[in-house]
């Protein structure tokens, strides 16, 4: 409170007047200061949260592309396996075929299911129409004649849209008879994706557009799309609400001359990328808002200013009121905000929830590419037992046969154990654990790998110790990793001339097993564990050995490790804990 001086009120006057517009231009410049502070730490802020929330979309988004393809990718294979289709290849008979497809569709969800015959003429089909046409001329029909595993096909059509298609050949005792076509339906997530304000493309590894909400952009690449003039589509509308405002942002990019915000993401399939373009506009909502109620509390500071100066002591209370009242109005105001960020948060939980939902979905593809991997190896001993049951029954060798058969039924023992083994290796839930001999583990993988080796001219040098190596673990699961070690190995010799492979098993603290090869090496050690990695062609190998060897060691309380030697060729050793002889007497 300022004392006046009775003695010199045009003094005292002079003082006031002079104090009350120092204070005046001190509390506009705070005014002027804490706006512009504020508009540019609330834009980084929401800018930020903005491109968050883009990524995590991105993300959900990818995920849900990458849980269809892989949900599709198994369909082909086990087609190409069922018992009812062979038959009707082989007897020309298709009366039934087209409604045991339209049956597996109503269970599988794809765009379309389609058999053709050797020569490229649909037999059956979902779509009825289809049948008798001849699809000899399609982009997949050659690919899949000369593999025998999926084959993926982008095909565009007239329109300029996109049709995405995994085939794979049906054989019957080894000769071709047909070819199953599984069409992915990846156009609902363009009619999903167009009721957002966000823009969404998808490219491939050449970088040309095969997924847009804007039907113009596809078959470009993302430049030339931004080039051209935007239909009335969802980024359309978007850049309509962004105004000059969002120049003050940093864009990611331009379109039709407005700034929007820009993310990228990939997707873990040949390549691809996904990416999104957002509109300023709800920064600039959301900035505005907050500078709208701070220029108010500095009117309200202002006026208040105004009117403690132009009043005197006995209107103080009358003004203390007023304030009360408006700063009541600014607390219901921000509880409306609050209230607003609360309901933003409930809705990244619910998309939190979802991406995960859509990660388990991930896995379950991975898990069904994994059966296949280790089922292949038993199914390709189980062929060459056949092989050679039926030549020594053709040579009145019927004793000699029944071994085959013997060996074919331990294989099939030994699948069964291995889908069970997989499934625990999803649900870590617990294993039959026992003490394994390492050296009966080896002559047991190469007892089960002996027809590749010998067909692959491998020589093979084995050294073990003359006392048995005991370990704790399971020992099916054991051979597994051994068998994975001496196939990427034996892949690894294929261009060698002389191809060779030294298994080594030794005992000291712990059991190592190494197993050395003379190919050409390792390219990537970084990546040689991760899952789907693999530095082998096109339907050799899905990459999920290494990764499943990797996880059985460590759950063994083991390591399993790579390198280069320095002869040439690649050194794998897998070093597991020893069973001490009195563990292993209590056992």
């Amino acid at each position: 409170m300022i004392k006046l001086r009775s003695s010199d009120p045009e003094h005292q006057a002079r003082t006031i007047g002079w104090r009350a517009r120092l204070a005046l231009l001190l509390l506009t410049a705070i005014a002027i200061s804490v706006v512009f502070v504020t508009n540019r730490l609330l834009t980084d802020r929401f800018t930020e949260n903005t491109r968050n929330r883009a990524e995590l979309r991105l993300a959900l988004y990818s995920g849900n592309l990458l849980s269809e393809l892989r949900q599709n990718a198994i369909v082909p294979q086990l087609l190409a396996r069922d018992p009812a289709l062979i038959a009707a290849l082989d007897t020309a008979n298709y009366t039934q075929s087209s409604q045991r497809l339209i049956a597996f569709n109503e269970e599988i969800g794809a765009a379309s299911l389609t058999m053709l015959d050797k020569d490229g003429r649909v037999v059956a089909a979902t779509d009825r129409a289809q049948i008798g046409e001849n699809k000899k001329g399609e982009p997949y029909f050659v690919d899949t004649l000369r593999s025998a595993d999926n084959i993926f096909t982008v095909i565009q059509d007239e329109a300029g849209g996109f049709g995405f298609v995994y085939s794979r050949r049906i054989t019957s005792n080894g000769t071709l008879v047909g070819m199953i076509v599984v069409e992915v339906d990846l156009r609902k997530f363009e009619l999903a994706w167009a009721g957002i304000s966000d823009a969404i493309l998808v490219t491939d590894s050449n970088g040309q557009i095969i997924l847009a909400t804007e039907p113009r952009w596809r078959g470009l690449t993302e430049e030339d799309a931004l080039a051209q003039q935007p239909a009335n589509s969802a980024i359309l509308r978007a850049l309509q609400a962004t105004t000059d405002w969002s120049s003050a942002l940093p864009p990611d990019a331009y379109l039709a001359g407005e700034a929007v915000m820009r993310v990228q993401g990939r997707v873990a399939f040949r390549g691809w990328r996904i990416t999104s373009f957002t509109t300023f506009a709800s920064i600039r909502d959301r900035v505005n808002g907050v500078l709208a109620l701070e220029i108010m509390v500095f009117a309200i500071l202002l006026a208040l200013a105004f009117y403690f100066l132009n009043r005197k002591t006995a209107a103080r209370m009358s003004l203390f009121q007023r304030e009360s009242a408006e700063l009541r109005a600014l607390n219901a105001r921000l509880q409306r905000e609050i209230a607003e960020r609360q309901r933003v948060q409930e809705n990244l939980a619910v998309a939190e929830q979802t991406l995960q939902q859509s990660s388990k979905l991930a896995v379950l593809g991975e898990m069904s590419a994994a059966v296949s991997h280790e089922l292949n190896q038993p199914l390709a001993a189980m062929k060459t037992y056949l092989a050679g049951a039926r030549l020594l029954l053709n040579r009145n060798r019927p004793d000699e046969a029944l071994s085959s058969f013997q060996r074919i039924d331990d294989l099939i023992e030994r699948m069964g154990v291995i889908t069970k083994q997989l499934k625990s290796y999803a649900r870590q839930d617990g294993e039959d654990i026992s003490p394994v001999n390492m050296g009966d583990a080896v002559h047991s993988s190469l007892a089960l790998m002996e027809p590749q080796l010998r067909q692959g001219r491998v020589d093979i040098t084995r050294t073990l110790p003359s006392e048995s190596v005991w370990v704790m673990g399971n020992r099916v699961r054991i051979e597994q990793v051994i068998i994975n070690l001496l196939r990427n190995a034996l892949d690894a010799t294929k261009s060698n001339d002389e191809p060779r492979i030294e298994i080594l098993l030794a005992a000291g603290e712990t059991a190592v097993l190494t197993v050395r090869d003379n190919g050409s090496g390792i390219v990537n050690i970084e990546n040689l564990f991760e899952p789907f990695y693999t530095t082998k062609e096109p339907g050799d190998g899905v990459g999920l050995g290494l990764a499943i060897s990797s996880g059985i060691v460590n759950d063994l309380g083991g390591r399993l490790t790579a390198r280069n030697a320095e002869t040439g060729g690649a050194v794998f050793e897998m070093q597991l804990p020893i069973l001490p002889d009195e563990t292993r007497a209590a056992e």
